[in-house]
């Protein structure tokens, strides 16, 4: 699997923006071990280890992973990891009970009906469903953040719900990068052109929450944005936002 990886170092240790074609995670990487963020589909498990080696490190140094939001594509690698490494998994408050599969928040069959037929969509679920994205396991003992400071990198929470109820984003690389998971994201393969942008309603649970909370993402002085899908974007969020908004 084709695995792009960005680094920055700073103060706080290591920062590694991991992109594929389908999703993307982050490794922070300290002098007391590796943090997290996100963990692809199921079937990227292997792929999150091999990010792990390029970058020196091993998933036996992993210390915590912490959810953006609990959907199959960024949950799912982890539920596979944990079968072997033993580390916890926060995620916010409002999100526990969706990674614990309490309830599932997530596009199906019947929301991506209308737009199945499109070439495009097709090549997409040609390429997800071999990674597991019909997977419905959870993660039963997920907790909520603790005090992140004290995690390796030292990420910082934003809350950004709408895209699911208890999605967040995460400050990261002393703040000069922030981690926005779905709330906002510079590509998607079931979308054209590519840019800031939001996902669609088909894949968010409350578009106009989401959009509302992307004023959080834009109050930040981060200069890099690592989305969930797409590749990183260079600039001021308040412009990152605007353009997403723009465009609906």
């Amino acid at each position: 699997m084709d695995l792009q990886i960005t680094s920055l170092t700073g103060a706080s240790g290591s920062t590694h923006f991991v992109a594929t074609d389908t999703v993307n995670w982050v490794i922070l990487q300290a002098d007391d071990g590796v943090t997290l963020i996100d963990g692809g589909y199921p079937g990227h498990a292997d792929a999150v280890t091999e990010s792990l080696r390029r970058v020196g490190s091993a998933p036996e140094e992993i210390r915590a992973a912490l959810l953006t939001h609990a959907h199959v594509d960024h949950l799912g690698g982890l539920v596979k990891l944990r079968q072997k490494y033993a580390f916890d998994v926060y995620a916010d408050p409002h999100e526990v009970a969706h990674a614990r599969r309490d309830y599932l928040e997530q596009a199906n069959a019947a929301s991506l009906a209308p737009i199945a037929w499109q070439p495009r969509v097709l090549r997409w679920l040609s390429r997800i469903l071999p990674l597991g994205a019909l997977d419905k396991t959870g993660l039963p003992d997920a907790t909520p953040f603790p005090d992140l400071a004290g995690l390796p990198g030292a990420p910082v929470p934003i809350a950004a719900p709408g895209h699911t109820r208890g999605h967040s984003a995460f400050l990261v690389a002393d703040g000069e990068a922030l981690v926005s998971g779905d709330a906002l994201i510079s590509a998607h393969p079931t979308t054209t052109p590519p840019g800031p942008q939001c996902l669609g309603p088909v894949f968010t649970h409350d578009p106009e929450r989401n959009a509302a909370s992307l004023e959080n993402l834009a109050a930040t002085d981060a200069r890099l944005l690592f989305p969930g899908h797409g590749p990183q974007w260079a600039g001021r969020m308040r412009t990152a936002v605007d353009q997403a908004l723009a465009r609906g």
